[in-house]
């Protein structure tokens, strides 16, 4: 049985992912309820996928359900699409909406197929997750205005300050003085 490991980026930001291993038998269903779990949204709203091309234009539809909109052909049904069906190439792309409302818009890349089955996994499975994830209904975070001072007074992005280069001698040596007069005094006290 194949295993596909799909890469779903946020369409804005393709550093923040989440990768999802699952079967080529699994249903695009399967898929939209991982890729929601993964980025920790609820199910409330219609979503559809639809195959793509390397440019990311929009092919055929698979969608959730019917939706009342103006088809150019009847979308195929999440439920009743085995991912494996839609695999047309091993660089296949698929472009995933959900909320239609809010725009959430998912590119997703096959990057590994694996006929190892992991019998601890249950598929599908996220294994592997990168950025933090937006949030759906654009809530502040707890540290709420607050975040961009905390940002500033941490910034990382900074020279590295008091960092040397690997190998660079400083204060490294006056570290190991210290610990090693830090042992002698614990002998006196033996």
């Amino acid at each position: 049985m194949a295993i596909l490991k799909f890469r779903i980026y946020l369409e804005e930001d393709d550093a923040v992912y989440r990768d999802i291993v699952i079967r080529h038998t699994q249903s695009f269903q399967d898929l939209h309820y991982a890729i929601l779990k993964a980025y920790e949204f609820d199910s409330k709203h219609q979503a559809t996928f639809y195959r793509s091309n390397d440019n990311w234009q929009r092919g055929r539809e698979i969608s959730f359900e019917k939706y009342d909109k103006a088809y150019r052909v009847d979308p195929l049904i999440m439920a009743d699409t085995q991912i494996g069906s839609e695999i047309q190439d091993t660089n296949q792309k698929f472009i995933y909406e959900y909320d239609f409302n809010k725009h959430w818009v998912f590119l997703i890349a096959l990057i590994s197929v694996s006929k190892e089955e992991n019998s601890k996994t249950a598929y599908p499975s996220v294994s592997r997750v990168e950025g933090i994830g937006p949030q759906q209904y654009g809530t502040k975070s707890l540290l709420g205005d607050k975040f961009a001072d905390i940002e500033e007074k941490y910034d990382l992005t900074e020279a590295s300050d008091g960092f040397g280069e690997e190998g660079e001698g400083g204060d490294a040596d006056a570290d190991a003085d210290d610990a090693a007069g830090a042992e002698d005094q614990n002998a006196d006290f033996e």
